[in-house]
């Protein structure tokens, strides 16, 4: 079986602005079919390391490659759009991509939201936003999906949805994802790989790896007041993940 194809690799990126080290000597790859996450606390360089990778910025020192044909999709962490500005969901991603009406549905169908074309870009919630964002990232067939925080604003069950969206898109599609998240009670169930960044690369493996690195304990308990739990439920069960926001409806104690 031939080995999964590299979209993006950075290896001993440094990045100073003025004299604040940002990106201190990074190595990170990207392969078709695997979820990568960024974790870490803010100013930790991880949207810069996105940029980096995208092409949007260079490095002080180190190297970017990205193979030649590599289509990127890219998802931002924000968007701003003007409040008395008209515009609906066809029209934004008309903006970006010259397709014509079918293939838009076929792009918001694929994150069940081809309800959305006409609605305006101004009454869409959170989770229906992102859903707005990521079809347009699709509408260019991506090898490569950027994520830098795709579930801000959107409420608990929208970030499940769209979590489970993503590894979906990835199983179908057969594309490679980076993610930058904050959140840890969702993302370590959904990601491959996590890459642990607080301008060095702190810690890097899969989920159930990394949660018992000593650095990576240490840099959550210290910055959210997450300790590590396992549940002990009602029915016997238990489930591993990290306190600090208990999830309602299950009567459990931790260990």
């Amino acid at each position: 079986m031939a080995d999964p194809q590299l979209l993006a690799e950075v290896r001993g990126v440094t990045v100073r602005f003025g004299n604040r080290t940002v990106l201190d000597n990074i190595d990170l790859a990207v392969h078709e079919r695997e979820i990568v996450t960024l974790i870490g606390p803010n100013g930790a360089g991880k949207s810069t390391l996105v940029r980096i990778m995208l092409g949007l910025h260079q490095p002080g020192a180190g190297r970017v490659r990205r193979p030649r044909g590599v289509t990127v999709g890219y998802v931002p962490q924000r968007l701003n759009v003007d409040p008395v500005l008209p515009l609906t969901v066809r029209r934004f991603l008309s903006l970006y991509s010259r397709m014509d009406r079918q293939q838009m549905i076929r792009a918001l169908g694929d994150v069940d939201a081809q309800a959305l074309l006409e609605v305006s870009l101004h009454n869409l919630s959170g989770g229906e936003l992102q859903r707005v964002l990521l079809a347009r990232a699709l509408l260019r067939q991506p090898q490569l999906l950027v994520l830098d925080e795709p579930v801000q604003g959107v409420d608990v069950n929208g970030q499940t949805e769209l979590y489970e969206l993503i590894a979906g898109l990835r199983d179908q599609r057969g594309c490679g994802v980076l993610m930058v998240s904050h959140d840890l009670h969702l993302v370590m169930a959904r990601t491959d790989r996590v890459f642990c960044l607080d301008q060095q690369m702190c810690c890097t493996g899969r989920p159930e790896q990394v949660r018992g690195e000593p650095a990576f304990r240490a840099m959550f308990r210290n910055q959210t007041g997450l300790v590590p739990y396992t549940h002990h439920h009602e029915d016997g069960s238990e489930s591993e993940g990290w306190c600090g926001q208990c999830r309602e409806g299950k009567n459990h104690h931790h260990a």
